[in-house]
């Protein structure tokens, strides 16, 4: 790469100054990097490295004469152009992707929206929170018992408790748990009174 930032140094302020042959060893200097680079950006767009890296070319060619020396290397500003390339490339992209009215479903998504899954994201956060608020034993318990929808005799053999143990700390976890959303709800018109 230092061979090819050395030789670029040399042929650049030619190929500015109209040089057609450095503007040629510019531009084949210069192709190996901005495939890898564009290669390494193009993720799941629909287009070709080389597309973009042709693309890149043939601005280069217009913009080189326009080029001046700022104390930043020339692959910088030949990157900045591929990154306005590989923008316009996946915004030609997003608009050449077609949909068939054969492809649309017939029925309306029961799928959950942005919506729900902001909705059901804040519930697990609330939910989490109040099970922090229960001795560990207690969580474990609520959670193989109502989430996994374990038994209290499976519960009980997982923990090393009898059945019926499981069912007592349940009932008091749920307990806790209440007046625990008690104190929250009595906290909540607090602060909005």
């Amino acid at each position: 790469m230092s061979k090819c930032v050395d030789r670029l140094e040399e042929v650049v302020p030619q190929a500015v100054a109209g040089d057609r042959a450095a503007l040629e060893q510019v531009l084949v200097l210069i192709q190996p990097p901005v495939r890898r680079y564009c290669a390494a950006r193009i993720g799941n767009l629909d287009v070709v490295a080389d597309d973009v890296v042709q693309d890149v070319c043939l601005a280069l060619v217009t913009a080189i004469p326009k080029y001046r020396d700022m104390g930043k290397p020339f692959m910088a500003f030949v990157y900045g152009i591929a990154a306005h390339k590989l923008a316009d490339a996946g915004r030609r992209s997003t608009l050449r992707q077609t949909f068939s009215i054969d492809d649309m479903p017939e029925e309306r998504s029961s799928d959950a929206g942005p919506e729900q899954l902001a909705l059901g994201d804040e519930l697990r956060t609330h939910t989490q929170a109040l099970l922090d608020t229960l001795p560990p034993k207690y969580s474990k318990i609520l959670l193989m018992r109502v989430v996994w929808g374990m038994t209290a005799p499976q519960t009980g053999r997982a923990l090393g408790m009898t059945a019926g143990a499981v069912r007592v700390a349940q009932h008091r976890a749920l307990n806790m748990l209440r007046a625990e959303l008690v104190n929250f709800s009595l906290l909540d018109t607090r602060v909005t009174a």
